[in-house]
């Protein structure tokens, strides 16, 4: 079933939006024989990361500012396919307590989906992106991306990403917290640079020196002040200790924000450049870097690649990640890929009649698949609550890959295994989390003997708002634990309100 999954066609249109906390930017590229060639580059200066209330909301201005300039990529992106456009959100949207209330009106107003991702699928994207800009070569790279409320890091190799950090760190904040007034000062710039560093402390042995050959830096701040450095004489598309310190007094002789004027400044990067700097200072002490090398590539190009490998199931990273997962929680692997097959089975059954727009019915039974093969992962916590502490695990961990939004969906899901419908939390009025979480539960029913059942002549259906399961006209006598089950589970299903019907075929 998995393979059976379009795979964008050669010179196909695909679309990548980064909600950043400085700028929000889309990137549309024609995919053409593996390799995706620009179309055209958005970016608006939206600064979200600055409008964060002191409860942790996006103030009311700050979503207007970021719906507005996603009404414009709307217009832009109208009549693209859903599966060729991802959009995702990364630090501001990961601290906003309103975050919900943004992502749905940003859905609306754009047309797409806008998933929040942690900061470590950030850091993976990132270098998705950049490496496919770079020579390939077996150098170790560190590659540092600085955003407006955090900095990536990730060591790598070819296209590979080996360690990744994402730091509450960036341009916007750095810029907010020490530079707030506007003034350029020695001591300001100091405790920028010392509070910087001593982040970066927490980042561990992987990241010492003796682990990368190469230093590349990836997006706004890096590019902004190669850019100035440029313009001043110094090589293109680097960054020296030296040219970071003759910029830092470039800004102290400026004094204030307002007088700042530097060739190859753009205006709407001078109000957080001197928190960029700083941060970047303290990175090229902190790792005792002498030269940084400007990479092209960026978050949104690792979106475009990674959509493309999505769409092929035997590129889908998240593959990995499930089965990574499964066996770190010592998950019997046999049983888990027999509920995944019966799951699988009844997806294809539940959702025959059903009109999907294409590539869309096994997206659902992917993410199935996964809930299924991972039903089991909180039995090493507690084999009577396994489903209470798998949902646990899924909801506070970072598989490479998931967006947080279709991690809460697999962490539901589990959870709904077994709980009590009427204490699950979940949008009943939401058909497809209904047609996955009747295939999951009654797949873990069916092989509740440890051992695949045969599901000749069943039929599962989602007709008018009901469900009904048809079974062969002898199989109640023959497994009458199993049936017992499944009646308990249609009084399950009436205590909500939903009709579930059990038939014999005669």
């Amino acid at each position: 079933m998995e393979n059976h999954t379009p795979i964008p066609a050669d010179k196909s249109l695909l679309a990548a939006i980064d909600l950043g906390s400085n700028s929000f930017r889309l990137e549309i590229g024609r995919l053409d024989s593996g390799h995706i060639e620009r179309v055209e580059y958005l970016k608006e200066a939206v600064r979200q990361g600055g409008g964060l209330d002191e409860d942790r909301n996006l103030t009311p201005e700050a979503i207007e500012r970021g719906l507005k300039c996603l009404a414009r990529f709307g217009e832009r992106l109208k009549g693209f396919d859903a599966a060729h456009v991802r959009a995702v959100a990364t630090q501001t949207l990961r601290e906003a307590n309103n975050r919900e209330v943004f992502t749905k009106l940003a859905k609306k107003t754009l047309g797409f989906d806008v998933e929040v991702i942690s900061g470590v699928e950030e850091a993976r994207l990132i270098y998705q992106g950049v490496s496919r800009f770079l020579p390939q070569s077996n150098e170790k790279r560190l590659v540092i991306d600085i955003g407006g409320r955090s900095t990536e890091f990730i060591l790598g190799q070819g296209f590979t990403a080996h360690h990744t950090a994402s730091l509450h760190v960036g341009s916007v904040a750095w810029s907010l917290k020490h530079f707030a007034s506007g003034e350029f000062n020695e001591k300001a710039f100091t405790r920028a640079e010392i509070a910087a560093e001593s982040i970066f402390e927490t980042l561990g042995a992987h990241f010492n020196p003796q682990q990368w050959d190469v230093a590349y830096g990836a997006s706004g701040t890096v590019g902004a002040v190669a850019d100035v450095l440029a313009q001043y004489g110094r090589p293109i598309d680097t960054v020296t200790k030296e040219g970071l310190h003759w910029l830092r007094e470039e800004l102290l002789n400026t004094k204030h924000v307002e007088k700042l004027k530097l060739l190859g400044l753009k205006e709407d990067r001078k109000p957080v450049i001197a928190g960029g700097l700083a941060i970047l200072i303290g990175i090229f002490e902190y790792f005792k870097i002498d030269t940084l090398h400007v990479a092209k590539g960026a978050l949104r190009h690792g979106l475009l690649y990674d959509m493309v490998a999505r769409e092929n199931a035997m590129l889908d990273i998240r593959n990995a990640s499930v089965l990574r997962l499964a066996r770190k929680f010592d998950v019997d692997e046999t049983h888990a890929n027999t509920v995944a097959e019966v799951a699988d089975t009844l997806f294809d059954k539940i959702s025959a009649d059903i009109q999907f727009e294409s590539g869309e019915q096994q997206a659902h039974a992917r993410k199935l698949h996964w809930a299924a093969l991972l039903h089991e992962i909180g039995s090493i916590v507690s084999p009577i609550d396994a489903h209470l502490h798998g949902a646990y695990i899924l909801e506070h961990t970072e598989p490479a890959g998931f967006s947080q939004h279709e991690l809460h969906c697999l962490s539901l899901l589990i959870l709904g295994q077994k709980e009590k419908l009427k204490r699950l939390e979940a949008d009943f009025s939401d058909r497809i989390f209904v047609m996955q979480l009747v295939c999951l539960r009654l797949s873990i029913i069916l092989c509740h003997t440890r051992k695949k059942p045969n599901l000749r002549g069943f039929q599962l259906r989602f007709l008018n708002g009901h469900i009904g399961l048809s079974l062969p006209p002898s199989w109640p006598d023959k497994f009458p634990q199993s049936y017992y089950l499944l009646e308990e589970e249609r009084l399950a299903w009436l205590k909500i309100n939903w009709r579930f019907d059990i038939s014999a075929n005669s």
